[in-house]
């Protein structure tokens, strides 16, 4: 067959490096370390850029998939460098990113009835491969949060509501979701269920009544949790209230990154 011309390789004159340019939003199933359960299968949503050298007019955008489909079944946080650099061989590239957005399921057991339901939440692996290799990890943990305001100014009863708490963090030694999305759990006015019995709903509403909660409470009482722990080396933590009595939402913001130690 004759030739067929490159157009990505051909000249662009424009002077405009492209810091990142790639595939993104592909369906693909991946493998994450499971602490009780060794491993969990689930299917993310995958992102994957690199940078583009002013003088390329574009890049290959069919060899990500090339790469994609190498790691078939393989693809987790233990082996993403190994994809990064892979992406940066085949794509001529000084710098990959590669962004895994997916569900996680943990089993949880209701307060007083013990009734096992699974929980879904939202996560994120973000991996930068340039000089070195950066990893952030990422979790939206639902709870509940209610107001320590209405409970002090109400004669009958408190407004509660759902609330998101976001964690991004990246770490020294390996972190196990489960006990990142524990970590925040503990610090909301009180944990989300998918299944409670109506034993298990007197508990968690006293319990949430118990406990008041302003967004910022969250945010501290996270960032104290999240300092406690040495293999951290930087956090951020976002906390969204969707309130129930307002048509707005409440937003509070902690990032902060441990200092490194001069011995």
């Amino acid at each position: 067959m004759p030739k067929m011309p490159d157009m990505q390789q051909s000249p662009d004159n424009r002077n405009i490096a492209i810091d990142k340019v790639g595939v993104k939003d592909i369906r693909y199933p991946i493998v994450v370390q499971d602490k009780q359960r060794e491993q969990q299968h689930t299917v993310a949503r995958v992102n994957m850029y690199v940078d583009l050298p002013e003088q390329f007019k574009g890049t290959h955008m069919s060899r990500f998939i090339e790469v994609l489909n190498l790691y078939h079944g393989e693809i987790s946080v233990e082996n993403m460098e190994t994809i990064l650099a892979e992406m940066k061989q085949r794509l001529e590239a000084t710098r990959a990113h590669l962004e895994l957005d997916f569900p996680y399921f943990i089993e949880k057991t209701a307060p007083v009835s013990g009734a096992r339901s699974l929980l879904e939440y939202q996560c994120r692996m973000l991996g930068t491969l340039e000089d070195r290799f950066d990893f952030m990890l990422e979790a939206s943990i639902p709870v509940t949060s209610l107001c320590p305001c209405s409970k002090e100014i109400s004669e009958r009863g408190a407004h509660n509501q759902r609330s998101n708490v976001t964690v991004q963090i990246r770490y020294s030694e390996h972190i196990w979701l489960e006990d990142l999305i524990a970590w925040v759990e503990e610090c909301a006015s009180c944990q989300v269920y998918s299944l409670l019995k109506r034993e298990d709903e007197k508990a968690v509403t006293e319990q949430a009544y118990d406990n008041p909660m302003f967004v910022e409470d969250m945010v501290r009482a996270v960032t104290e949790k999240l300092r406690a722990v040495p293999e951290i080396d930087w956090f951020k933590i976002q906390c969204e209230n969707f309130e129930s009595i307002h048509n707005h939402s409440a937003y509070a913001m902690v990032e902060e990154h441990r200092p490194q130690s001069c011995g």
